[in-house]
């Protein structure tokens, strides 16, 4: 997940070293489910790409080696250590043709128009994402893509019932989110919104990756570890988690027990393109 703008609140998960590491956990998890949109949204060699909150750089480097040496990749994000992370991280995959920006994403200046412009999980963090789905239309060129990830929470919830610490885990997770200003539903939310803003209706698909491996569900529970700051500021009561240095090994054995398969949030891919 990557940053909000300058003019909502902190970015819900924080910036912790922790948090940077549980984001390229979770980057190299999705990444087939991410390529395969950013290809099918047409993203080829020679292309100029913007990525928004670009947070560690994994969509930054994907998208630069769909591109190519001949493409280009720029990334937005507001926080300068994760911008040094992601610089450092570049360098050692030996990637010459990504750049990164600090700026607000409302606030995006470009010489030269893009070929895209992606994204994913950072439009659910935005007070007003479609204002920034219109600016972004402005750096577009005619006929050019806009492809973004964003979840749905509302199947993951479902299908978490059967486990009851599991369950309530998603649920403290996305109670934080509601009563923060996330936006759980942002996935299916933009069908509209793309319409909205002046796209045509958006191509969609949604994917669930199924696991039950360690290091699968501490994905989620390392998330409600760095939302803990902001689910006390919302007054959303986490006791009922019990002691949150066993909680990611009582989650494990749940799902050992059960011998099952848990979900990770349904991530909903959105692509169109801008008229010609």
């Amino acid at each position: 997940m990557a940053t909000t703008t300058e003019t909502s609140t902190q970015y819900a998960l924080g910036y912790s070293n922790s948090e940077h590491d549980r984001l390229i956990r979770q980057a190299n998890r999705i990444a087939p489910t991410t390529e395969r949109l950013f290809r099918e949204a047409g993203i080829r060699p020679g292309h100029r790409v913007l990525d928004l909150g670009s947070g560690m750089g994994d969509v930054a480097m994907l998208v630069a080696k769909l591109v190519g040496p001949s493409g280009e990749v720029v990334g937005i994000e507001r926080d300068a250590n994760s911008i040094a992370r992601a610089r450092e991280r570049v360098a050692a995959a030996g990637l010459t043709n990504v750049s990164f920006t600090q700026s607000d994403v409302n606030q995006i200046v470009s010489d030269k128009p893009f070929d895209a412009a992606v994204g994913r999980f950072i439009l659910m963090f935005l007070p007003d994402p479609a204002s920034v789905l219109r600016s972004l239309l402005k750096l577009i060129r005619p006929g050019g893509a806009i492809a973004f990830q964003e979840p749905t929470w509302i199947p993951f919830l479902a299908s978490s019932a059967r486990l009851p610490l599991w369950s309530k885990v998603l649920g403290s997770i996305h109670e934080t989110f509601l009563r923060s200003g996330v936006n759980p539903e942002m996935g299916p939310d933009l069908f509209k919104m793309f319409q909205e803003v002046g796209l045509p209706a958006p191509s969609m698909r949604m994917e669930a990756l199924l696991g039950s491996d360690a290091e699968f569900t501490g994905l989620i529970t390392d998330l409600i570890g760095s939302l803990q700051p902001l689910a006390q500021q919302h007054n959303v009561s986490l006791e009922a988690l019990g002691d949150f240095g066993t909680l990611a090994q009582r989650v494990q054995a749940e799902v050992t027990t059960s011998k099952t398969v848990v979900s990770f949030v349904p991530i909903v891919g959105v692509w169109a393109r801008k008229a010609e």
